[in-house]
This record gives structure tokens, C-alpha cells and sequence, in this order.
């Protein structure tokens, strides 16, 4: 039978939950006679300093099955205070699904034989403000957005990908999605801050398409913070799928073009560049990465703008500060000092800037040797660089037998979020194992590059 309420996951020692009695596998009923519909009505209405809780008692702890008792519990708090319970369920709701059949899903170029979370197509606008996705407004209720402005939840991350109603709907393949757009109306006059993606797919929403979804999207200007413009990633699990084709250098400098003279008429107004391009542009056009003033505090790095040049800056920054102290007598290690034989590997996007960072290293260092290795992605196709979505199986077929060092260094983002295993299941130290080489999680951040190399 399925339980009532919200099941409860923990309780924090010493916390008001638990001194109200409060316990794991306890049901969350009601505060103040009303139901919380998700995590989002459950912070507002905790708020309140008098509550009235209604628990479910959860009777298997005391292995009976006698009807659960229902306990009322009242309690008088400081408005800012936590009940100090966490949930099984960290959005006490369903997650919701997208239900569009966008010409541009990865998802949809996956293989099979994955593992099943990573075929979950999500489009929920909760998770957009607890985890940064973006949503299409496809999915979004009318009571969606009231909940929204009424507890004024920013930012959210919208996928505009063309502000043309009808494109849109092809695009999405979702005859709704071009109607959609007016909630980005509501949440503006809501005063809700909004942050705006585009993935550009040649032949499609390119070209006069973009001018125009730049143009009306600065009617929402300074609600709408920033929007980022990707090029759409094309594996190569694409029979039956629309046919798209990958950008050239050509079509990368002409969408550079396009961004810059935007960002140059925006930011006489504005004072903020609004419009971004991704990384991958700029080298895919052989362009240099724009200053960091350019990215307006890199409110995009999710998606891939900025990344290399806050990467580089702070490698730079990190050498310029270990020089100072060394000169100052603070830092003991002094470069002759310091000997390493390490490996990197990494995606094609990032090997130039990476092979950068090694050879800058082994200037500074005369005693450490750095092997810096491109990894191929096989699985999903060359034309997938990133390293997010480099596979451990890639990378240890094309490094076995490489000289690999005392050490591995690999980028954090090539792990799955907070475990030790890559994409297709390969864990790190099943790798390690395979390869013969303890590995290294490479943070991202340019100061992690020295700090490896410090470290005893």
C-alpha cells in the first residue's frame, strides 16, 4: 500500500523535528491544515512562525502493523528557522517528463542498452531553480507560473530555441510550444529574473532566424539576464531522426558575428552583453575566447560559456601567485625542487587549451614531465567533443598501452555528479585497474592544475 504524505529521509540531530519527535520513515501530512504539493509550498509555508504539523507515524519501526497513529505536533519557531527534516523525495512531488520531439534531442541519439536514468527526458520547471535545467514552458501549468511569481522563485532557465511561434513548434515538434512563449510574458511582468538558451541547428533557426530571436528577446531586458547559443550535438545514433547537419568554420564565423554585433548594440544600452556564445564557436571558427569582462560574471557556464576562459585565467592567476611567493619566501616548494611524470587526457574541444596549460607547467617545472592525450569519442561519434561525454570504455582503449605516468589526471565532469563511475558504468577504479595507473579528478577549475602538481 502506498504510504500518505511526503516520507521523511532524515532528521537533523538537535534539530526542532526531532525534538517534536520527528523520525525517519515518518509521513509529513499537513502544515497549517494544508497539504504541501512540493518542496517549493513546503519552504513558504515553514516560514510561518506558529505551525501545525500533522505526522504519519511510521508503525514498521516498532514492527506492528496496527493503523499508523496521526500525530498533531505544535511548535513555535523564529520565522528563519528550519524544521531540520529532509525528505526521500528531495522534490516531495513526480518529476515531470517532456513530452516534446525536438529535432536536437541528445537523448533521442543515445544508444540503447544504457542505463535507464539516462533515458529520462525531464522538463520540470522546479528542477530548473534547484538544479539549473532549462525548460521549455511546454510542461508548465498556468498554476505553475502563479507558484512561481507568488514566491518569486528565480532564476529560471528557459530553451528558447527561436522566438518564430511556428519554428518553434516544429522544432519542439509540439503543437503548443509556439504558444508557450507568452509565459515568458507573465514571468517577466512578474519580476522573475530569467536566464535563455538557444541550440542552433543549421538550416533551421540560423541565419535571419536568429537576428530575429535575439531581437525580441531583448524585449525582455534586464529580466532576462543572459542567453547562450550552442550548436546542437549530433551523435552518430541518427537513422530516423531529422536531418541535420554539423556547423562548419564558415558557419561558426558568421554566428559569431552575428553574437558580437548584438552584444555591442545591447551593451550600449544595458551595459551587459546579454547574448553569449558557446565556447565550441570560437574554436570551431579559430577565433580567440573573448576577456572575462565579456561574460558578465559567467552567468552561462552550465552551458559551455566561458568555461575556457575562466579555466585559463585562473591557471594563470595560480602561477603568477605561486611566483610571487616563491619570491617572497612563502611558498618552500621552488620549481627545481618539484618532479612528476603525469598523463592527461581529455575531449577534443579542450586538448589545444589543456596542452597549453602542460607545456606552461613543464616551463615553470624543469623536472615534471606532462603527457597530455586526446580522447576520440568512439561511442557517440567524432563529432561529439566534450569530455562530459566521453565514456570510460573510450578512454581506456585508447590509453592502454600509453605511457601514462606516475599518475592519471582526468576532468571531474567525465564522472557521473557526486560517484566514481562514467558514463556507461565503467567505474574510476575499475579503470584504474585496466590502465595501471592510479587516476587524479581534475576539479574544474584552472588553480587545480598547480595544486596536483604541488601535492606530495
Amino acid at each position: 500500500m502506498k504510504r500518505k504524505g511526503h516520507i521523511i529521509k532524515a532528521v537533523e540531530p538537535d534539530s526542532i523535528g526531532e525534538e517534536v519527535g520527528i523520525e525517519p520513515g515518518d509521513s509529513l501530512l499537513a502544515i497549517n491544515q494544508e497539504e504541501p504539493e512540493d518542496i517549493f509550498d513546503y519552504q513558504f509555508m515553514i516560514q510561518e512562525e506558529y505551525l501545525e504539523i500533522l505526522i504519519e507515524k511510521n508503525t514498521e519501526l516498532y514492527g506492528t502493523k496496527e493503523e499508523p497513529e496521526q500525530w498533531i505536533l505544535e511548535i513555535e519557531k523564529e520565522e528563519w528557522e528550519e524544521l531540520g527534516i529532509a525528505f526521500e523525495n528531495g522534490l516531495m512531488d513526480e518529476y515531470r517528463s517532456c513530452h516534446n520531439k525536438c529535432i536536437f534531442c541528445f537523448i533521442d541519439q543515445m544508444p540503447e542498452g544504457m542505463r535507464e536514468t539516462l533515458y529520462f527526458k525531464d522538463d520540470d520547471s522546479r528542477l530548473s531553480f534547484l538544479q539549473g535545467n532549462y525548460v521549455t514552458l511546454t510542461n508548465m501549468s498556468d498554476k505553475d507560473v502563479d507558484k512561481i511569481i507568488k514566491y518569486h522563485l528565480s532564476p529560471i532557465n528557459i530553451s528558447f530555441q527561436t522566438m518564430n511561434p511556428e519554428l518553434r513548434c516544429k522544432m519542439l515538434h509540439n503543437r503548443f510550444a509556439g504558444e508557450a512563449l507568452k509565459k515568458v510574458d507573465r514571468l517577466y511582468e512578474g519580476g522573475i529574473t530569467l536566464n535563455g538558451q538557444i541550440v542552433l541547428c543549421k538550416g533551421v533557426n540560423d541565419g535571419e532566424e536568429l537576428e530575429y530571436s535575439i531581437k525580441e528577446l531583448t524585449k525582455y531586458l534586464p529580466n532576462l539576464e543572459s542567453v547562450s547559443v550552442v550548436p546542437v550535438g549530433l551523435s552518430r545514433y541518427r537513422e530516423g531522426l531529422y536531418p541535420l547537419e554539423p556547423f562548419t568554420k564558415q558557419d561558426a564565423e558568421k554566428v559569431l558575428d552575428t553574437i558580437h554585433k548584438w552584444q555591442e548594440i545591447i551593451y550600449k544600452e544595458y551595459g551587459m552583453h546579454f547574448i553569449h556564445a558557446s565556447d565550441e564557436w570560437y574554436i570551431l571558427a579559430g577565433r580567440a575566447m573573448p576577456p572575462a569582462a565579456n561574460y558578465d560574471g559567467y552567468l552561462q557556464l552550465e552551458n559551455g560559456v566561458g568555461m575556457v576562459r575562466l579555466m585559463m585565467d585562473e591557471f594563470y592567476q595560480s602561477i603568477e601567485d605561486y611566483q610571487l611567493a616563491v619570491a617572497n619566501g612563502r611558498e618552500k616548494k621552488r620549481p627545481e625542487e618539484i618532479e612528476k611524470a603525469v598523463s592527461m587526457a581529455t575531449g577534443k574541444l579542450a586538448y589545444p587549451f589543456i596542452k597549453e596549460i602542460a607545456k606552461k607547467l613543464m616551463e615553470l617545472f624543469p623536472r615534471v614531465s606532462i603527457q597530455v592525450y586526446e580522447i576520440t569519442n568512439e561511442f557517440f561519434g567524432e563529432m561529439i567533443t566534450v569530455s562530459g561525454l566521453l565514456t570510460g570504455q573510450d578512454i581506456k582503449m585508447q590509453l592502454s598501452g600509453k605511457n601514462l605516468g606516475e599518475r592519471l589526471w582526468l576532468p571531474q565532469n567525465v564522472l557521473r555528479s557526486g560517484e566514481k563511475v562514467f558514463l556507461d558504468d565503467l567505474t574510476l577504479e575499475e579503470l584504474e585497474i585496466a590502465l595501471q595507473v592510479p587516476i587524479d579528478i581534475v576539479k574544474s577549475s584552472g588553480y587545480e592544475f598547480l595544486k596536483l602538481i604541488l601535492q606530495v
